[in-house]
């Protein structure tokens, strides 16, 4: 899914979501109006009639009217195990909020990987958000064990949410900089 815009559905089955930025766990009923803010990643962002945003996971896209298999993502066939891999795969998870991914955000302030002596491989991530007090920690970071657990050769994913040194705006990369308007 790589979708943005503001097209106003009707929500065709009960779905779950999460409020942003609290985190909160919602039902949203069949027949509730929303309007789609973005689709991103897996992710769809809409706005409720009372103006709040939810985040919608990609498995319940079609309660909104959207087919995850219409837009392909990465290419996830068994290949070799790269950090480059690593890197796209962590491209496809977004800020619920901002329509920029983890890493063009800056959230994603280490990425490493990790061998076993018997040849497991684990990807160890230390992730931040762009607010102390964001609730959505949590859901990125199932987000990102979710992308990574696609990616041929990991056979483990550690992410750590971090709030130190806290996020600011010299963290974002130029391109979305210039998404932001901010160049």
């Amino acid at each position: 899914m790589s979708t943005m815009g503001t097209s106003t559905v009707t929500v065709t089955r009960d779905c779950e979501a999460v409020a942003i930025p609290s985190g909160t766990a919602v039902l949203v009923p069949a027949g509730t109006a929303v309007q789609i803010v973005q689709s991103f990643g897996g992710a769809i962002t809409v706005r409720t009639a009372l103006g709040g945003l939810l985040r919608i996971d990609g498995a319940d896209a079609d309660a909104v009217g959207i087919d995850r298999n219409a837009d392909p993502t990465v290419d996830l066939v068994e290949a070799e195990f790269s950090m480059d891999r690593v890197t796209d795969a962590l491209r496809q998870v977004y800020d619920p909020e901002i329509p920029i991914d983890i890493v063009e955000l800056g959230l994603v302030y280490r990425c490493d990987v990790r061998a076993d002596t018997h040849g497991r491989r684990r990807i160890e991530i230390d992730l931040s958000m762009t607010a102390p007090g964001c609730g959505m920690g949590e859901v990125l970071r199932e987000d990102v064990e979710r992308v990574l657990g696609d990616v041929p050769g990991i056979d483990e994913v550690d992410v750590t949410l971090v709030w130190d040194p806290p996020w600011g705006y010299d963290r974002l990369s130029e391109t979305a900089r210039l998404r932001l308007g901010l160049l």
